[in-house]
Order: structure tokens, then sequence, then C-alpha cells
């Protein structure tokens, strides 16, 4: 173990390795990860908040919530399925796991990890997403080809949306609109998350797998690429290509909105670019095999 998280660290990196049975805290400003937490099982899913830390564990189907500054697990409970993605609705104290195999999202009490209910969904459900407003809560449906949108205060099922080819990763943009990568197409799907209807797709590198947003832009990873593709969010058109390391995969916005950070899991590390100028900043070791799929950045603001 390193040093414990010191409190006043201006953006934090929360990188779970599934290779590695374990989870990197790395500090961006340092350029330098200062603790790694052993979080066994194949750990791929992860949200974060300054209330916990949250990781699946798709081995052992483990979700853990864990102290965000001593990585000390707090609760921790397991689910009899396919846990892989998780969203943390922190306004409603509620999680959402999905459930790769029995296509359906878990609803968690996020204190006491007890379910409070079950939604069902598409085929192999993997990535999720909640808007920025807090009204919806999506799901990738990778084996339906589909995304279904949920209300997330009443959990009531608003609209099923034919994507594109294998649906994975998704993220809301600030704007509302939904951005879902298909990793068999090699597109990204854009949906108007309020009607349900799809505004547009859009060509992007071989394997898309996450999606983040800062400066007006859409960033995303490129599996097969080593790349992130840079989309401009007025326009739909594309911006820039930016080398990664090999096999990027989860991708996450700075609290600020200056910098991206994509987790490289054949590298064994992140790359930090400048959201505005698109040029690397920095590039950090991490422990084995990093996915930090999900929401993985905590700044002070938040």
């Amino acid at each position: 173990m390193l040093a414990a998280l010191p409190v006043a660290a201006e953006e934090v990196a929360y990188i779970t390795c599934q290779n590695g049975d374990a989870l990197s805290v790395i500090d961006l400003a340092a350029g330098t990860e200062i603790d790694r937490w052993p979080v066994p099982g194949k750990p791929a899913g992860v949200a974060v908040s300054h209330g916990g830390v949250f990781t699946v564990s798709a081995d052992s189907k483990t979700l853990r919530k864990h102290d965000p500054h001593s990585g000390a697990i707090i609760k921790s409970t397991t689910l009899d399925g396919g846990p892989i993605g998780v969203a943390h609705d922190a306004a409603r104290g509620q999680l959402f796991v999905s459930d790769w195999y029995n296509a359906r999202i878990w609803v968690l009490d996020d204190s006491r990890l007890a379910t409070r209910d079950e939604l069902t969904v598409g085929a192999a459900p993997a990535g999720l997403a909640i808007s920025e407003d807090g009204r919806f809560v999506a799901s990738a449906d990778r084996d339906a080809d589909q995304v279904s949108i949920f209300d997330a205060d009443t959990l009531d099922l608003r609209h099923r949306v034919d994507v594109g080819t294998r649906p994975f990763g998704l993220r809301f943009a600030p704007d509302g609109r939904l951005f879902v990568g298909n990793v068999g197409s090699n597109d990204l799907t854009v949906i108007d998350a309020a009607g349900g209807g799809v505004q547009a797709t859009v060509p992007v590198g071989e394997r898309p797998y996450g999606v983040a947003f800062a400066k007006g832009r859409a960033f995303v990873t490129n599996q097969y690429e080593d790349s992130v593709s840079v989309i401009d969010l007025k326009t739909l058109e594309p911006v820039a290509t930016l080398t990664t390391g090999e096999y990027p995969e989860g991708i996450d916005t700075s609290s600020d909105g200056t910098r991206i950070v994509v987790a490289n899991w054949f590298d064994n590390s992140i790359t930090i670019f400048d959201a505005e100028a698109l040029s690397v900043l920095n590039e950090i070791d991490t422990c084995d095999g990093p996915r930090a799929f999900g929401v993985f950045l905590m700044g002070d603001s938040e």
C-alpha cells in the first residue's frame, strides 16, 4: 500500500484494474499513483462520489462501497448474476448495476447496498449512465442492439431505442443527448433522451468503447485503434483523432472540464489530454489491466 489519499488532492482518478484485482488511486496534479487498493474478483465497473467509491468485480459478483480516502470497504454485497456496470444516483441515494446474464438492472440503496427494485432491459446490458439533470438512467443492451431509458425518479420505462451493433458504453452529453458507442458497427448513436428518437449516427474508430465530453466536444475511445475520436457536439463532425496507449477503454472528464483521462488496458497506464488543445499532458502508470468502466474522476468541487 502507498500513502493514504490526501484530502486536498485537486483531482483524483480511481482506476479499476481487472487483471491486477486492484484499484489505482492517482493524483492527477501530482502525476503519480498515491494508493493501490486490493479489489478481488476482476473489477471493471466503477462509480465515484465523495460519499464513496463503488466497484463491481465481475468474477466474484461483488459490489463494494469503499471509503474514498482509505479504500476501506464500508459495505459489500454479492449479486446473483453477472454484474458489470454501475452508476450512482447520489441525489436519490441509489445505485444502478447492470446484470449481463439476466437482462436486468439492479436498483440498490447506496448506503446498505440492499436491493430496492429490478428493471427489465435487453440482453447483455453493459454500460449505465445517468443524465446530468438527474431525469434519466440509461443502459446499453449489447446483445439486443438497443438502449433502454428509464425515468430515474419513478423507474418507469420511457423508451427502448434501436442503435448500432453491440452497444457497450454510453453517456449523456451536457445538453441532455445520449451518446452510445457501438462496438460492432464502429459508430455512435445520438439519441434525444426525452423523446426517444435517434438524431444521428456518427462514424468513429474501430470498436468504440467509452464516451466523455468537454469543451463542446465528444471524446470516444477506440479499443482496436489505440485512439480517441474527437467529435464537435454542434455539427457532429470529426475534429481530431488522438493517439492513446494500447487498447483504451474507460474515459472521463475532470471536474473543471479541462482534461480528458483515458485508461489504457494493455499498457497499464492512463493518458491525460488537454481538452482544449488536444495535446497529451501526462501518462501515468497504473495497476495491471486498467478498465475504469464508468465515472472514475473526482475533484474538489464535486
